[in-house]
Protein backbone atom coordinates (compact mmCIF):
# COMPACT_ATOMS: atom_id res chain seq x y z
CA UNK A 1 0.00 0.00 0.00
CA UNK A 2 1.58 3.28 -1.16
CA UNK A 3 0.19 6.36 0.59
CA UNK A 4 0.02 9.37 -1.77
CA UNK A 5 -1.19 12.05 0.66
CA UNK A 6 -2.72 12.37 4.12
CA UNK A 7 -5.01 14.90 5.76
CA UNK A 8 -3.11 15.34 9.05
CA UNK A 9 -5.12 18.39 10.07
CA UNK A 10 -8.29 16.27 10.12
CA UNK A 11 -7.14 14.48 13.28
CA UNK A 12 -6.72 17.87 14.97
CA UNK A 13 -9.98 19.44 13.76
CA UNK A 14 -12.26 16.39 13.99
CA UNK A 15 -13.02 13.46 16.23
CA UNK A 16 -12.86 10.39 13.96
CA UNK A 17 -15.73 7.98 14.65
CA UNK A 18 -15.53 5.46 11.81
CA UNK A 19 -13.52 4.94 8.61
CA UNK A 20 -14.42 3.51 5.21
CA UNK A 21 -12.41 2.59 2.12
CA UNK A 22 -13.73 3.94 -1.17
CA UNK A 23 -12.57 3.68 -4.74
CA UNK A 24 -12.20 6.88 -6.72
CA UNK A 25 -13.05 7.57 -10.37
CA UNK A 26 -10.04 9.25 -12.01
CA UNK A 27 -8.85 10.16 -15.48
CA UNK A 28 -5.48 8.98 -16.84
CA UNK A 29 -3.52 12.13 -16.10
CA UNK A 30 -4.89 12.22 -12.55
CA UNK A 31 -3.57 8.72 -11.88
CA UNK A 32 -0.14 9.66 -13.24
CA UNK A 33 -0.07 12.78 -11.10
CA UNK A 34 -1.09 10.77 -8.01
CA UNK A 35 1.71 8.27 -8.65
CA UNK A 36 4.12 11.23 -8.41
CA UNK A 37 2.50 12.17 -5.06
CA UNK A 38 1.06 15.46 -6.25
CA UNK A 39 -2.23 15.70 -4.33
CA UNK A 40 -3.59 17.74 -1.44
CA UNK A 41 -6.56 16.85 0.79
CA UNK A 42 -6.63 20.06 2.85
CA UNK A 43 -10.14 21.59 2.99
CA UNK A 44 -11.65 18.66 1.05
CA UNK A 45 -14.83 16.86 2.07
CA UNK A 46 -17.26 14.21 0.87
CA UNK A 47 -20.82 14.98 -0.19
CA UNK A 48 -23.57 12.40 -0.72
CA UNK A 49 -25.99 13.49 -3.44
CA UNK A 50 -28.64 11.40 -5.25
CA UNK A 51 -27.36 8.17 -3.67
CA UNK A 52 -23.76 8.74 -4.83
CA UNK A 53 -20.70 10.01 -2.96
CA UNK A 54 -18.51 12.79 -4.36
CA UNK A 55 -15.12 14.12 -3.28
CA UNK A 56 -15.00 17.93 -3.41
CA UNK A 57 -12.07 20.39 -3.15
CA UNK A 58 -9.42 17.69 -3.50
CA UNK A 59 -6.50 19.23 -5.39
CA UNK A 60 -4.65 16.89 -7.76
CA UNK A 61 -2.01 18.87 -9.65
CA UNK A 62 -1.99 18.69 -13.45
CA UNK A 63 0.38 16.08 -14.86
CA UNK A 64 3.64 17.72 -15.91
CA UNK A 65 3.88 15.81 -19.22
CA UNK A 66 0.17 16.13 -19.97
CA UNK A 67 -1.09 17.84 -23.11
CA UNK A 68 -4.15 20.02 -23.65
CA UNK A 69 -6.32 17.13 -22.45
CA UNK A 70 -4.93 17.50 -18.90
CA UNK A 71 -7.45 17.38 -16.04
CA UNK A 72 -8.84 20.25 -13.97
CA UNK A 73 -7.11 20.26 -10.54
CA UNK A 74 -10.15 20.88 -8.31
CA UNK A 75 -12.83 18.95 -10.17
CA UNK A 76 -15.48 16.93 -8.33
CA UNK A 77 -14.61 13.22 -8.28
CA UNK A 78 -17.03 10.35 -7.78
CA UNK A 79 -16.34 7.85 -4.99
CA UNK A 80 -17.18 4.17 -5.30
CA UNK A 81 -18.87 2.68 -2.23
CA UNK A 82 -21.18 -0.28 -1.68
CA UNK A 83 -24.89 0.57 -1.53
CA UNK A 84 -25.17 -0.57 2.10
CA UNK A 85 -22.23 1.65 3.10
CA UNK A 86 -23.80 4.61 1.30
CA UNK A 87 -27.15 4.11 3.04
CA UNK A 88 -25.42 3.82 6.41
CA UNK A 89 -23.41 6.98 5.78
CA UNK A 90 -26.46 8.91 4.55
CA UNK A 91 -28.28 8.06 7.78
CA UNK A 92 -25.37 9.08 9.99
CA UNK A 93 -24.56 12.30 8.10
CA UNK A 94 -28.18 13.36 8.57
CA UNK A 95 -27.46 13.49 12.31
CA UNK A 96 -26.46 16.87 13.64
CA UNK A 97 -22.74 17.61 13.66
CA UNK A 98 -21.46 14.63 11.65
CA UNK A 99 -19.57 15.03 8.39
CA UNK A 100 -17.54 12.95 5.92
CA UNK A 101 -13.90 13.85 5.36
CA UNK A 102 -11.12 12.12 3.40
CA UNK A 103 -8.14 11.05 5.52
CA UNK A 104 -5.74 9.75 2.89
CA UNK A 105 -5.36 8.73 -0.74
CA UNK A 106 -3.35 5.60 -1.43
CA UNK A 107 -2.76 2.89 -4.02
CA UNK A 108 -3.86 -0.64 -3.19
CA UNK A 109 -2.43 -2.68 -6.01
CA UNK A 110 -3.15 -0.78 -9.23
CA UNK A 111 -6.25 0.98 -7.82
CA UNK A 112 -6.40 4.39 -6.17
CA UNK A 113 -8.39 4.37 -2.93
CA UNK A 114 -9.58 7.05 -0.52
CA UNK A 115 -9.99 6.48 3.21
CA UNK A 116 -13.15 8.36 4.20
CA UNK A 117 -13.98 9.07 7.84
CA UNK A 118 -17.23 9.82 9.58
CA UNK A 119 -16.25 12.64 11.92
CA UNK A 120 -17.58 15.13 14.42
CA UNK A 121 -16.07 18.62 14.49
CA UNK A 122 -14.15 19.66 17.59
CA UNK A 123 -14.67 22.95 19.39
CA UNK A 124 -11.63 25.17 19.98
CA UNK A 125 -11.51 24.33 23.70
CA UNK A 126 -11.54 20.60 22.86
CA UNK A 127 -8.57 21.14 20.53
CA UNK A 128 -6.66 22.95 23.30
CA UNK A 129 -7.42 20.13 25.76
CA UNK A 130 -6.19 17.57 23.24
CA UNK A 131 -2.90 19.48 22.78
CA UNK A 132 -2.39 19.76 26.57
CA UNK A 133 -3.06 16.04 26.99
CA UNK A 134 -0.58 15.19 24.23
CA UNK A 135 2.13 17.39 25.75
CA UNK A 136 1.58 15.88 29.21
CA UNK A 137 1.95 12.38 27.73
CA UNK A 138 5.23 13.42 26.06
CA UNK A 139 6.59 14.85 29.34
CA UNK A 140 5.78 11.60 31.16
CA UNK A 141 7.52 9.56 28.46
CA UNK A 142 10.61 11.80 28.65
CA UNK A 143 10.73 11.47 32.43
CA UNK A 144 10.44 7.67 32.23
CA UNK A 145 13.30 7.47 29.72
CA UNK A 146 15.63 9.34 32.10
Amino acid sequence: MKVVCQNRKAFHDYEILETFEAGIVLSGTEVKSLRHGRANLRDSYVLIKDGEAYLLNCHISPYSHGNIMNHEPLRTRKLLLHKKELMKLMGKVAQKGLTLIPLKIYFKGPWAKVEVALARGRKSYEKRDKIKEKEARREIERALRR
